[in-house]
């Protein structure tokens, strides 16, 4: 079996230019039963299992009115991924695409995005199910869900 970071055939890696600061803040860690990416699911299940995101202080107070939203967007640094490939092969077929055209976790800059069914918030702590990361991933960012706004009701009379 292939390495975690091996090169597939037909798969491109090239050098990657000097580190620049994007100025990225890790605002706490996720927790998740997955060590390894062959472990993780490869998209997250609004029915898998319980998942802990600890936000670190000074950002605790931000956590304030997230409790009111069924569904959160996280955003996190896959910390261990490649950086490097320009094609890849998926392992079912080999055939090459280009990095952008794929939803893996190997890019230029690994954020990762999952939409989570939120179950609660105790302290520092979010519990969520429908994440995709590995345990130890560096969070970036919550957001509520953007799933439109429910339509405005009709003015007495119309209709």
């Amino acid at each position: 079996m292939a390495g975690e970071h091996d090169v597939r055939p037909g798969e491109v890696a090239v050098a990657l230019p000097e580190a620049t600061d994007a100025g990225l803040i890790f605002i706490g860690r996720i927790h998740t039963p997955w060590t390894t990416r062959r472990e993780a699911p490869h998209q997250g299940s609004p029915d898998g299992p319980l998942c802990r995101i600890e936000v670190f202080d000074p950002w605790l107070p931000a956590l304030a009115g997230l409790d009111r939203h069924e569904r959160i967007e996280v955003f996190y640094w896959l910390h261990r991924s490649r950086r490097d490939l320009v094609t890849q092969c998926r392992a079912s077929d080999g055939i090459a695409r280009g990095t952008f055209s794929l939803r893996t976790p190997v890019r230029p800059n690994p954020i990762g995005t999952s939409i989570v069914q939120l179950v609660g918030i105790e302290g520092c702590v979010v519990l969520v199910r429908g994440l995709d990361c590995l345990d130890g991933t560096p969070l970036l960012d919550l957001k509520p869900d953007r799933k439109p706004a429910p339509p405005a009701p009709l003015p007495s009379g119309a209709g």
